[in-house]
């Protein structure tokens, strides 16, 4: 049956027709690839910041574990967040709330040195991020059609890794010239284009998945105890939501157990790479930005292909090569004895760990229900994560102790073992999404 135009919701309620199809996808596309462009600054500018002051990759590897353990906290407690809250402003509030934060760095290093304050900020950022990247992930749902959730996150990836070419360099150059304070600095400046951009975004519709209503209205007395009560009860509920869901598919199951030490073997690898090429080979500032630069290059390869290698051969199979590559790459890299031989590896890790993310986050948009996609992307995301922080303190202290060679050949063959795994679990089928019916 054919609709007439006065039952069609609004152009802005209704889906775009495709990837970058629509005003809104396009607004949204340009804020998160500019803000690309900034992060890389911090990426560099912060460790840069550690090993200039003390000369540890330890106390680097130390700054990035309570980064991730802010994340891991956050990430408990996002996923509600996002599923109760309107998802266009939560953009726009964390953008808001990482250019503050960020910008306090440059100032206080006007003054001095000041590691601790590190400490504080860069944890604080990332809590603030783990709440952005999990709206992030729910939103993508709301700008494009259903058929088109893969392409649409293969052309925000390859975009991103676009500008993370153009990123690192600038920021080698910055550093160089006026210091990794300034670099900070530049970032804090990327989240508010990123917030500016959010705000003008128009998703279809609600972006709350769960009423206000179901909150409940204030109350007091024995009502107020009671409200209380019912709260922390539905919180409890709610948390468990996504935890539940997950248990319930076979592949994400797997991929959840599968991720927590793959990601516990490489969360550590940007500090190791950093130490390397400035202890290790004496590279300038400078030649880190270009490294990095040259590695978002594999970023972006990887991202483009996504979509249609995962067609033709499937999830599984996408998936599971991405990561054995993935694992040859962070083999190689300490081993490495000049430049070249750090970037290439680089370039290929980036490229394919962006196409085995760029899967796992597409099947959860595909065979999560709307109201849950927010519970299920933190529980996934905190589950797999957990041990992340000890992993890259664990990595870097072992580097300052036995170099970077040997830590990074047993991550990779560890890496190596965990795509092996995969083939002899549900990771393995080509077609995962279809099982959507069945959980």
């Amino acid at each position: 049956m054919v609709r007439s135009s006065a039952h069609r919701p609004p152009p802005h309620d209704r889906p775009p027709p495709g990837a970058g199809g629509s005003r809104s996808f396009g607004i949204f596309w340009a804020g998160q690839t500019l803000s690309v462009v900034g992060d890389a600054f911090a990426l560099i500018a912060l460790p840069l910041l550690v090993l200039q002051a003390t000369g540890s990759v330890a106390r680097m590897g130390l700054l990035t574990a309570a980064a991730g353990g802010a994340s891991l906290v956050a990430g408990v407690f996002a996923g509600v967040v996002v599923d109760r809250l309107d998802r266009r402003k939560l953009l726009v509030a964390t953008d808001l709330a990482r250019m503050a934060l960020y910008a306090v760095i440059p100032v206080a290093w006007a003054f001095g040195p000041r590691v601790w304050l590190l400490y504080v900020v860069l944890p604080l950022c990332e809590a603030v991020g783990m709440l952005f990247s999990v709206t992030y992930v729910t939103v993508v749902r709301a700008l494009v059609a259903p058929d088109l959730i893969t392409r649409a996150n293969g052309r925000l990836g390859a975009t991103a890794s676009a500008a993370g070419v153009a990123g690192p360099v600038c920021a080698g150059l910055v550093v160089s010239r006026f210091g990794a304070a300034t670099a900070v600095g530049v970032d804090a400046a990327s989240f508010a284009v990123s917030a500016a951009c959010m705000a003008l975004v128009r998703f279809h519709g609600d972006t709350r998945a769960l009423s206000a209503a179901r909150a409940g209205a204030p109350a007091t007395g024995d009502a107020a105890r009671a409200g209380r009560d019912t709260a922390l009860r539905r919180l409890g509920r709610d948390l468990r939501a996504g935890v539940t869901f997950l248990r319930g598919h076979p592949v994400l199951r797997s991929l959840t157990v599968l991720l927590t030490f793959f990601v516990f073997l490489t969360l550590g690898l940007n500090d190791l790479i950093i130490y390397h090429l400035e202890h290790d080979l004496g590279e300038s500032d400078r030649t880190v930005g270009v490294v990095f630069a040259v590695a978002a290059l594999g970023s972006i390869t990887g991202a483009l292909m996504v979509a249609p290698v995962r067609r033709r051969f499937g999830f599984g199979p996408t998936w599971i090569g991405a990561v054995a590559v993935s694992g040859l790459a962070v083999a190689g890299i300490g081993w490495a004895s000049d430049v070249p031989g750090v970037a290439l590896p680089a370039a290929a890790f980036l490229g394919c760990t962006g196409v085995a993310g760029t899967c796992s986050m597409s099947l959860r948009q595909e065979v999560t229900p709307e109201h849950l996609l927010g519970r299920v992307t933190s529980a996934f995301w905190t589950l797999h994560y957990c041990a992340a922080p000890a992993g890259a303190a664990l990595l870097t202290w072992t580097a300052q102790r036995v170099g970077t060679a040997p830590v990074t050949l047993t991550a990779g063959v560890c890496c190596l073992l965990i795509a092996a795994a995969a083939a002899a679990t549900p990771v393995h089928r080509p077609r995962p999404e279809r099982l959507a019916d069945a959980v």
